[in-house]
């Protein structure tokens, strides 16, 4: 079969399809055929209906259902014959004009893009690196203490200070006018740990129990309650009970509490740098394998076919969606989110897939068995039953596909930087972990 090719704009193709009229009719006659064994109609027996009781109920969906099989089989065989990558569905529209005994089509579709794979080894690339230091431990250390941290009640002559728990009812006025989230009765928080806003905060200490205070506290312009954000209220807080924090002692006692092999403080010190150099590896990554995305996105010459974009522009909208539906708004699968907010978001998506794609033939840097049971291995290591877990990606295809997915990336960064101009940069510990 020879097939023509007509290009339309970059890459827009079209391809005209023709098929017998003589092929259709007798497909259709013989799914009518089938159906009739099984269908059912009043005042005849099963598998007694005749065909042109058949052909009267069905006989319009089981030819759109044939043209719709032919179309595509066509389709499939001329994309397949001229060599041509399709990028998204086909349009299909009827062509006016067709020879007798014949029906023919026009389909209308993208290819993939060609893509040209700038200088790599002109690209500039930050790459940090972050150690683990005993400070990283102490810091470690003091979070699992606080999460252990029992309260007892403060006399009370005694005022309220840093790292008390403190029980109050408050009632926020502007303009001297209650707002909608701005009164609570016995309402918790602990002084100090940023759980409130600053000057809150700064206005609940060292006050007693029984004791009331009114005092201001501007809300920043970006808070999150927008009724609220860049305007002063006044506070009236009534102190109801204040709690001091007890941490317990870093000790055998505390080690073991933790399940720590050995009980040892020792062997707890060796078990949190362990799991922080391996939040930190990942972390290193993720911040290095975005580099490199970067610099790819910035070498690389393609066009972008609209069918993958749109496709991941709906995609993008039915994730915001899912996400909506999570945090318990109502009527979330419905709620108005115009696609245009992600198409941005999608093109980088789309082309950074492609020129990932490209390099990965180019450059043979497919996932390679070791390195998904070794990738797995090492994210298993930071659940309690790591066996389990091994077995609870490796039992699943789509759980190996995102595995997958993340070794391929590995591969492409590790093979830029081997490549590209690359400034290694050593990012503290806290700054890492708090980006």
């Amino acid at each position: 079969m020879t097939v023509t090719v007509e290009t339309l704009e970059k890459l827009q193709r079209r391809i005209t399809l023709t098929l017998a009229a003589e092929t259709i009719n007798g497909e259709v006659q013989t799914r009518l055929k089938k159906l009739s064994r099984t269908v059912k109609a009043d005042g005849f027996r099963p598998g007694k209906v005749p065909m042109s009781v058949v052909a009267q109920r069905y006989g319009y969906s089981v030819h759109y259902e044939v043209m719709n099989d032919k179309v595509g089989e066509a389709f499939a065989s001329a994309a397949n014959e001229a060599k041509l990558r399709v990028a998204g569905l086909p349009s299909i529209m009827p062509k006016e004009g067709s020879p007798e005994g014949q029906m023919a089509f026009d389909a209308t579709f993208e290819v993939y893009p060609e893509v040209k794979l700038g200088d790599l080894s002109a690209a500039s690339i930050e790459r940090v690196s972050t150690e683990v230091s005993e400070a990283a431990i102490d810091k470690t250390i003091d979070i699992l203490r606080k999460q252990r941290r029992t309260f007892a009640q403060r006399p009370a002559s005694e005022g309220a200070a840093e790292t008390d728990r403190a029980t109050i009812d408050f009632e926020g006025k502007i303009d001297g006018e209650p707002f909608s989230g701005g009164k609570a009765d016995a309402f918790q928080f602990i002084i100090g740990e940023g759980q409130m806003l600053e000057q809150f905060d700064k206005g609940v200490r060292g006050m007693k129990v029984g004791e009331s205070k009114t005092f201001p506290v501007a809300f920043p312009a970006d808070y999150q309650g927008q009724d609220v954000a860049g305007k002063e209220a006044d506070f009236l807080v009534t102190m109801k009970k204040i709690e001091a924090q007890n941490l317990p002692e870093v000790e055998e006692a505390f080690a073991k509490s933790l399940g720590i092999a050995g009980g040892t403080v020792d062997a707890l010190r060796a078990d949190v740098k362990k799991n922080l150099e391996r939040e930190v590896k990942f972390r290193v990554q993720g911040r290095n394998k975005a580099a490199v995305m970067d610099a790819l996105v910035s070498v690389a010459e393609l066009d972008l076919p609209k069918a993958l974009i749109d496709s991941e522009t709906e995609r993008l909208v039915e994730a915001a969606r899912a996400d909506l539906k999570q945090r318990g708004v109502k009527d979330a699968a419905t709620a108005p989110i115009p696609a245009e907010l992600f198409t941005a978001q999608a093109e980088r998506r789309v082309r950074l897939g492609l020129v990932v794609a490209e390099l990965v033939r180019t450059h043979k840097l497919q996932a390679k068995p070791e390195q998904l049971q070794a990738h797995i291995e090492e994210m298993s290591q930071s659940y309690e039953k790591p066996a389990e877990v091994m077995r609870w990606y490796l039992s699943d295809r789509q759980r190996m596909a995102e595995v997958e997915a993340v070794v391929i990336e590995n591969n492409v960064a590790n093979h830029v930087l081997a490549t590209a101009k690359v400034t290694d940069k050593v990012l503290p510990f806290d700054e890492l972990m708090t980006a």
